[in-house]
């Protein structure tokens, strides 16, 4: 009897462990991921505009202009930055901007001969020394001559390797970290209206927004394939018309 009254209370143990093992499954968003340069897009589009003598607007995100004079000097610019512009040649500028002494990001524009094709080679610097490499190629959508005009990415080559890592947060929450992204978010999904919030659409569906001052200025889609090998993040921002399309393989 005393046996028996064992075995049963060693049964019933089992089969709660198996319950909730059964119940509390990992986040299938849970662990690291490596980003594919080959199925991913990130669009860019920049307006340069003449503001005087030698002097160019530049606008490289909504809302957020850089005037600088195109002399090769340090000139104060946007977040306590300053940005310079070197002219090379007719056909080409070098881009530098700075935070103090650090270098935040150089870049190297050429112009097409038929002036309707402008490249990049960017480059952005982080404060321990790493590095993230995208060479773009543009289209001009307005203007005639010179830099002056619209621009919009057809092609980017990331020339870097993107990781990305997710890790559980505070119960149902996650945190997002990417040192080539200089990302490092934590999120929660309790429906608070916060700077960052975020929603469960699905088992395999995320849906995260940022707000500035009460105001939407950006949305992000993530996506897990059927197979949970394969997530697919999907940034918009203020009113850019093409949305950054990112692609990762976990690792």
């Amino acid at each position: 009897m005393l046996a028996l009254s064992y075995r049963s209370t060693h049964v019933l143990r089992c089969l709660s462990v198996l319950c909730l093992l059964t119940v509390v499954r990992a986040d299938p968003f849970v662990g690291k991921w490596r980003l594919n340069p080959s199925k991913s897009r990130l669009p860019d589009e920049m307006t340069v505009a003449v503001a005087g003598p030698n002097r160019y607007a530049l606008t490289f995100a909504p809302g957020a202009v850089d005037t600088i004079v195109a002399d090769g000097r340090d000139h104060p610019a946007l977040q306590g930055t300053t940005f310079s512009i070197t002219v090379e040649g007719s056909n080409n500028w070098k881009m530098i901007r700075k935070q103090g002494d650090h270098l935040l990001v150089s870049a190297d524009w050429t112009l097409s001969s038929d002036g309707q094709t402008l490249t990049d080679a960017f480059t952005g610097y982080r404060p321990d020394g790493s590095t993230l490499s995208v060479h773009y190629v543009y289209e001009r959508t307005a203007g005639s001559a010179g830099f002056t005009g619209t621009w919009d990415s057809v092609k980017e080559e990331v020339g870097t390797v993107i990781e990305l890592t997710i890790q559980p947060y505070q119960g149902d929450g996650l945190s997002f970290d990417s040192r080539e992204l200089t990302l490092a978010k934590k999120i929660t999904f309790d429906g608070r209206d916060s700077v960052s919030s975020g929603r469960r659409v699905n088992e395999r569906s995320l849906e995260i927004t940022d707000k500035q001052q009460g105001k939407v200025t950006a949305t992000q889609q993530i996506e897990l394939s059927p197979d949970l090998k394969t997530l697919t993040l999907t940034a918009r921002q203020g009113d850019r018309s093409k949305p950054t399309v990112l692609v990762f393989e976990r690792e």
